[in-house]
């Protein structure tokens, strides 16, 4: 089937000058009719001219009429490639027919559609990021600014303001890089094995300096079963998803509340479960919110929509899962609980 697909492929293409299809059709139908009435001729020895020429004249007449409907959507994929190069994504084909010019008006739909997606989101990464980086470099420079006017001293409390906007700053680069690796298809881990309490109290170190850095006033808590658990997986990859997540729990919960991590052993894999005390996630946005530049009806307290598209992305390079479930009962408020799912080799 290549090898004929091929031979076409190579044939000469005698029609390509001519700028319409009604007209190629039409010119198609008459030397197709020439071609018959010349066979007809040479077996028969003559031909009715008048009658010959009214059927071609006919059959060309039909075909300019049904190719109008044909070459419709050809005619609206046009303006809407056009109106694509101007930014508008709005215009769609109407794709009623079932041959391959319908096919391609809904693939074309389709396209739109993405393409429109597309730009949103391109929109809203430029709005978001020009906001992520716009607060930590205002408070950056007002802290240098006080400091070289001498309204401020250089004491340990002042450089620690300014040391948690430069790591705020060094959060978002970090994101828009993991972005950039996943468009790009840069999938790469460095598996090791590692203790898992160690690992927590790492991580729930760093997410208490995150938290006193951004003023928010969260009890951290951080338990491991069994105690001696380990896992295998990227430590670096599994630490940036550990502090998404109580990134994103310190935020949204309430002044006084409580984030914890948890680590338990499973079935066959080890389980991380962040909670907070916050308002919590409707069942109809738990899947949502793992999507890039998603926030959530919750989110009021910034972020650039990326650190749960990340930590999916991570999770799914260690073949496990990640979602939102029930929080546990007898808590006095509702609450969020994210469950990660590593497999345990």
């Amino acid at each position: 089937m290549n090898v004929v697909a091929r031979l076409f492929a190579k044939l000469p293409r005698p029609l390509d000058p001519v700028r319409s299809i009604k007209l190629k059709l039409g010119l198609l139908v008459c030397f197709s009719g020439a071609i018959g009435l010349g066979y007809f001729a040479y077996m028969m020895g003559w031909i009715p001219p008048g009658t010959s020429v009214i059927a071609i004249g006919l059959a060309l007449a039909t075909t300019y009429i049904l190719a109008h409907g044909m070459t419709r959507p050809l005619r609206e994929m046009t303006a809407a490639a056009r109106a694509m190069a101007r930014g508008d994504y709005s215009l769609r084909v109407r794709a009623t027919s079932r041959d391959e010019v319908g096919e391609l008006a809904r693939a074309f739909n389709l396209m739109s559609a993405d393409l429109a997606a597309a730009d949103q989101h391109r929109r809203e990464l430029i709005a978001n990021v020009s906001h992520e980086l716009r607060t930590p470099i205002t408070a950056l420079h007002a802290v240098l600014e006080n400091m070289v006017d001498g309204v401020a001293k250089p004491d340990p409390q002042t450089l620690k303001t300014a040391l948690a906007q430069t790591d705020r700053l060094s959060r978002l680069v970090t994101e828009l890089l993991d972005l950039s690796r996943i468009d790009a298809g840069a999938h790469w881990l460095t598996l090791r094995r590692f203790a898992v309490q160690a690992f927590l109290d790492e991580v729930l170190a760093e997410a208490k300096v995150h938290a006193a850095g951004g003023g928010r006033d969260v009890a951290l808590a951080a338990t491991v079963e069994p105690a001696d658990a380990t896992v295998v997986g990227d430590r670096d990859r599994l630490k940036q998803v550990a502090l998404n997540l109580l990134d994103n729990a310190v935020r949204h919960s309430p002044v006084g509340g409580a984030v914890s991590i948890a680590a338990r052993a499973a079935e066959g894999a080890l389980l991380f479960e962040v909670s907070d005390e916050g308002p919590g996630i409707p069942i109809d946005e738990r899947e949502r919110v793992f999507e890039r530049f998603t926030r959530g009806e919750r989110a009021t307290g910034g972020g650039t929509g990326l650190g749960l598209a990340i930590a999916r992305w991570v999770v799914h390079l260690h073949g496990g899962a990640i979602a939102i479930a029930d929080a546990h009962p007898g808590l006095p408020r509702p609450g969020c609980l994210i469950r990660v799912s590593i497999p345990a080799i």
